[in-house]
């Protein structure tokens, strides 16, 4: 699935909101959205790819709670469908399976300065979300000590509709700036359903790769959401065209 859109977040860690891209001249995509609220308040953060990385195939970032310690295990989120295992089935959950998967952490201005390597597959699934979570053999603190890199904080409260985002993709080293265009309560692609997905604003036309992207705020510089799909050749509903 090549995907330029937004898969929610496994709800007790991330926030349970994804993100669909709007495609022009879509109007499939129209069902059931929050109105766009006026912007105001603090200046936009520059976003960067500091702690995004480039999987084989996909996107990723490396993340942590707002209550994860300096000596946690790092996190690295990406989409359930750039699992190495291939995509989960409906009903399907990965939960602690090992992996040895490598991701290439990149720096702000999108070099890679380093290897991460994966001990475990802690979650991964592609029912209701589009997620996966990997457990590295580094922790917070030794990627911090070892390349100057902090992980990107996950938000904790639902996106709101006006939000000025950022996609940053490790794989493609390139970004895509749009805003929170609204959410859509329930996304059919082929055998799969995606609940609460994000959907941005047309500027944001993400390509295959960007999968797995985190989509951050670019007020807090949090993550939001996980870039996952988009509509590729006008259908309904079929693989690649939510």
């Amino acid at each position: 699935m090549n995907k330029p859109l937004v898969g929610a977040f496994l709800a007790a860690l991330l926030l349970g909101a994804g993100a669909a891209p709007v495609v022009a001249a879509e109007p499939a995509q129209q069902a059931q959205t929050q109105e766009t609220a006026p912007k105001a308040g603090p200046e936009a953060k520059a976003v960067t790819f500091a702690g995004t990385v480039a999987l084989s195939n996909c996107s990723g970032s490396v993340v942590r709670s707002p209550d994860s310690a300096p000596t946690d295990p790092a996190l690295v989120l990406s989409n359930g469908h750039c699992l190495e295992s291939g995509f989960p089935g409906p009903g399907e959950v990965v939960v602690d399976q090992p992996s040895s998967r490598t991701f290439t952490l990149l720096n702000a201005s999108g070099d890679g300065v380093g290897t991460l390597k994966a001990s475990k597959i802690a979650y991964g699934t592609m029912t209701d979300t589009d997620l996966s979570l990997y457990e590295t053999t580094s922790t917070y603190q030794q990627i911090e000590d070892s390349y100057g890199i902090q992980a990107l904080e996950l938000e904790t409260a639902h996106p709101t509709a006006g939000t000025a985002i950022t996609v940053a993709s490790g794989y493609w080293k390139r970004t895509y700036s749009c805003d929170i265009d609204g959410f859509v309560h329930q996304l059919k692609e082929g055998r799969w359903t995606w609940k609460d997905s994000v959907r941005y604003t047309p500027e944001c036309q993400t390509i295959g790769g960007t999968s797995g992207s985190p989509v951050i705020d670019d007020t807090t510089g949090k993550v939001v959401a996980v870039n996952n799909t988009g509509n590729e050749s006008g259908q309904e509903c079929t693989d690649n065209n939510p």
